[in-house]
């Protein structure tokens, strides 16, 4: 078992540390958060007082933060813990950042000769908790190989997409793919009940045709049509509308980096932000399915 510092212990960095705690890896975790700490704490991890003394002597560094700029900050900030990481740790980030910053920070810890691996995930808290996310990483292969002595006991999909960055460009991708569907979904299933439809009936139909995809088959917009799933509890859980939209905002800037054409991403962005700034950031990113609602009056 490995000597684990685990740093970011949010909605998905929380239970990914205690499951690495579960399989036996000595994890020492810091966060912000006192609460979170308190946590991971009572499920038999140690706790550091600041990030620095949470990475001294540990083989794998493992951060799960916001957003490019707390990576960068973290590592090669002025009060970076590059300094603190031993040169024979692999570190992991797990954030889903631009791969600009990915590769920034890839680069900045290789000159000190450390190896980083981007390793964003998929799948959610539910799939944080169940030890079933999937890992998406960019980095050599054989630190990727290296990885999967952890990565294994919080995911169970693991690929390896190219280089440093990577890994954020095919999450990227693969969210606004995602944000599609769920649109496409919502107004579909919207559509056919303003026509009379059962929408329970109505994506059966669907999933047995052509227009079955993710959405209908395991994760349906529509209120009480599934299950267990965040639209039959008050879009409650899952992956928040904040995310969403942050995700789509860093698949825009992918695109004009690289001059590629996604008109139905850029429509995407644009109405996930605008259920954003209508108060439903907090909110499952599959309620969008209430902006094609009916409003009374």
């Amino acid at each position: 078992m490995a000597k684990v510092a685990f740093i970011g212990l949010g909605n998905m960095g929380g239970p990914m540390a205690i499951n690495l705690v579960k399989a036996g890896h000595v994890v020492t975790a810091f966060d912000l958060s006192a609460a979170a700490l308190a946590q991971v704490k009572a499920e038999g991890a140690a706790v550091a007082t600041s990030a620095a003394e949470a990475v001294v002597g540990a083989e794998f560094v493992i951060s799960m933060l916001p957003a490019g700029k707390h990576v960068l900050g973290l590592y090669l900030g002025e009060q970076g813990v590059a300094a603190h990481i031993s040169k024979d740790a692999l570190v992991i980030d797990c954030s889903t950042i631009d791969a600009d910053s990915a590769r920034k920070v890839g680069a900045g810890l290789s000159a000190q000769g450390i190896a980083f691996i981007d390793a964003p995930v998929s799948g959610g808290v539910g799939g944080a908790k169940a030890g079933t996310l999937t890992f998406i990483v960019g980095g050599d292969v054989a630190h990727f190989e290296r990885a999967k002595t952890v990565l294994g006991n919080m995911g169970k999909n693991l690929f390896h997409a190219g280089s440093v960055g990577a890994g954020q460009v095919a999450k990227i991708c693969n969210n606004m793919l995602l944000s599609i569907l769920m649109v496409g979904t919502s107004e579909a299933l919207q559509m056919g009940v303003d026509n009379g439809l059962d929408p329970k009936v109505l994506s059966d139909i669907m999933l047995k045709s052509s227009g079955r995809n993710w959405t209908l088959e395991l994760y349906n917009p529509c209120p009480d049509v599934m299950p267990n799933v965040p639209s039959s509890n008050g879009y409650q859980g899952g992956f928040m509308v904040d995310l969403m939209a942050k995700d789509l905002g860093l698949a825009l800037e992918a695109a004009m980096q690289s001059n590629s054409s996604t008109p139905m991403g850029a429509l995407a962005r644009s109405l996930y932000v605008a259920h954003q700034r209508a108060g439903n950031g907090k909110l499952d990113f599959s309620s969008i399915f209430k902006l094609f609602e009916k409003k009374a009056g």
